[in-house]
């Protein structure tokens, strides 16, 4: 059986030079592609000096093997580089057709350095390069027209286009990459990085079949597990309800925040829930390439345009974390963002942390001069965004993150963020499985790198040991918290969305007959583990230690009503578990010499321990 190869276009945005080049067989084998392979990849490049907005500043897109062959939900890449938002390890996961297209045209990646003495944007079409003047983009047009703009410029049909906004422009940490309309690279600063460059968009269109190791067996595997997909429980509920499929549960459990994380109970939160918007506003779904689960939305709000409707964690952020239950105007708050290119998890939280800060009087009078800073204020809302776009006014405070802004007004204990990355919107008090989970991210708080809350709701899998616990419980389900970020680490290495309720031995199937590797089960977990291992040894390289795996003190007061009353997790307690689990040293977190062998990672022990 053949294995395929992993193609990166190599770009020097300084000098207008590119090559190609191929990543080398055993390290594809042992990272396989996605966020796993590019923190193999960037590991010797993101050093504890280097300006993650400086020209030598890498910055990856990276597809992998799964990426655009019609298998279940495998629309996805990732864009990686050291996070300008928190100094520690940057990883975006976005869906849509982009990456399918760059598989398309002939690569997996893009490696792209230096600074353009003018704003470019990149033009990929079928393995040819071309630099482009996009001046007539830079600070005239929002994410959703430069993709017009550049469509109809290029002519070419099916062209699809990442881009930045003014938010990236002025590389505000927390701003984003969008593509296909509406689809987000949306956390820790991507869009900062490619402002740093001046480069505005990258656009790709390719015609070339697709790389599979036993295409015949692919497609059979592929046709079988599409058609279960499609008839899973999870799918028909996404498809109906979108990523707000389990708002009400999550509501009724205390797992979704309100009024920035110190209360347990909002009553508007029924009208900021999938059910709701599927009952209101919604007028049609959206799906990403090839996929059968369609959770994207479009609703028509009041004035009779069509939009995208927002997803669970823009409704939490604009809706109840801010005691705000009016989808149109929270459907208006995350188009506003997409338009800017900001990340509505980061910005609805630092948000509601200016609310917090005002209600306690931790905040001068002139912040509020003009505009309320209170709860369910809309208006002051949908200023603030401008604000923060713009880095107007106190709007510059907010663009710098939570972090920075509960240390500006010496309250850092109120910010609900881990690693200088806002905390999304599944509260550890109602699923304590989710306090593992933020505090160990290896991007900040973060609950893509596992989305253990699913778990918590009965989303278990036999096939990987992983069971459900009590969603209150403590250190016994800490082994099961770590066996769930391997396995997600190796889906946002293939990468396949993680809406996708397949059964890993499918998963199996699949990358075996992509990529000719062969895996056996165990060897396809031990693949997960390293990514997750290699993130953490980067990391440490950036300065973090054990000490940082901890979870801000307003996620430690226990709310004073709702379905987590009174609880909070017993963290010390779950830390100590979890480093046990992992075979990280206790004071430390460090994996010890001995796991870095069994993970064939011994050339990582000289960083971590200083030693030959």
């Amino acid at each position: 059986m053949r294995s395929i190869s992993c193609r990166i276009l190599e770009i020097d945005l300084s000098s207008q030079e590119y090559r190609a080049i191929e990543v080398p067989l055993d390290i594809q084998r042992d990272f396989i592609g996605g966020s796993g392979l590019a923190a193999r990849l960037l590991y010797s490049q993101l050093t504890p000096d280097l300006d993650p907005l400086s020209p030598a500043a890498p910055l990856l897109f990276l597809t992998g093997p799964l990426t655009g062959t019609s298998g279940p939900a495998v629309g996805r890449f990732v864009i990686c580089a050291k996070s300008p938002a928190t100094g520690l390890w940057g990883e975006s996961n976005v869906g849509g057709f982009f990456g399918p297209e760059l598989r398309a045209a002939g690569y997996d990646g893009l490696w792209i350095t230096g600074e353009a003495p003018t704003p470019v944007y990149l033009w990929v079409n079928d393995g040819e390069l071309e630099f482009r003047d996009a001046r007539h983009l830079w600070g005239k047009t929002d994410t959703y027209q430069a993709q017009a703009l550049l469509r109809e410029e290029l002519r070419a049909p099916g062209v699809r286009v990442a881009t930045i906004g003014l938010a990236g422009e002025s590389q505000l940490p927390f701003s984003v990459v969008l593509c296909d309309h509406g689809r987000v690279a949306g956390r820790t600063g991507m869009g900062a990085v490619m402002g740093a460059k001046r480069l505005k968009a990258v656009a790709v269109r390719g015609a070339q079949p697709l790389p599979l190791a036993e295409r015949e067996a692919f497609s059979v595997l592929r046709g079988s597990s599409n058609r279960a997909l499609r008839d899973d429980n999870v799918t028909r509920s996404m498809r109906e309800l979108g990523s707000g499929a389990a708002g009400d549960y999550f509501d009724y459990l205390g797992m979704m925040p309100k009024r920035y994380f110190t209360r347990g109970t909002f009553e508007g939160a029924v009208r900021t829930t999938g059910a709701s918007m599927a009952e209101t506003i919604l007028s049609g779904v959206s799906t990403c390439h090839a996929c059968v689960i369609a959770c994207g939305r479009k609703v028509r709000l009041s004035d009779g345009g069509e939009r995208k409707g927002p997803e669970y964690e823009t409704m939490v952020g604009f809706g109840p974390n801010l005691e705000i239950s009016n989808l149109n105007r929270i459907t208006q708050y995350g188009e506003l963002c997409d338009r800017y290119g900001m990340d509505t998890i980061s910005l609805s939280n630092t948000i509601g942390l200016a609310f917090l800060l005002a209600e306690r009087g931790h905040l001068p009078k002139e912040f509020e001069r003009g505009f309320e800073l209170a709860w369910g204020a809309e208006d002051t809302v949908e200023r603030l965004i401008h604000l923060t776009a713009r880095r107007e006014g106190i709007g510059e405070l907010l663009a710098l993150g939570a972090r920075s802004l509960a240390r500006q007004f010496n309250s850092p204990d109120l910010a609900a963020q881990v690693n200088g990355l806002e905390v999304a919107y599944h509260d550890p008090r109602g699923a304590s499985g989710m306090a593992l989970v933020y505090a160990t991210s290896p991007r900040g708080a973060c609950h893509n790198q596992s989305d253990y809350y699913a778990v918590e709701l009965g989303q278990t899998a036999d096939e990987l040991g992983i069971r459900r616990f009590r969603r209150q419980d403590g250190p016994e389900k800490a082994a099961n918290v770590a066996r769930h970020q391997d396995w997600r680490t190796l889906w946002n290495s293939l990468v396949i969305c993680q809406f996708a309720n397949v059964p890993p031995s499918t998963v199996l199937g699949l990358v075996n007959t992509a990529t000719g590797f062969e895996y056996t089960f165990d060897e396809l977990l031990q693949v997960g583990e390293r990514g997750w291992v290699m993130k953490r040894a980067l990391n440490h390289r950036l300065g973090l230690r054990g000490q940082n795996d901890r979870l801000p003190g307003i996620l430690l007061d226990p709310l004073p009503d709702g379905g987590a009353e009174g609880y909070v997790p017993p963290f010390d307690e779950m830390l100590a578990a979890y480093y046990h689990v992992r075979e990280w040293d206790p004071t430390s977190g460090r994996p010890i010499k001995a796991k870095l062998a069994e993970l064939n990672l011994e050339d990582l022990a000289r960083d971590l321990w200083g030693e030959n």
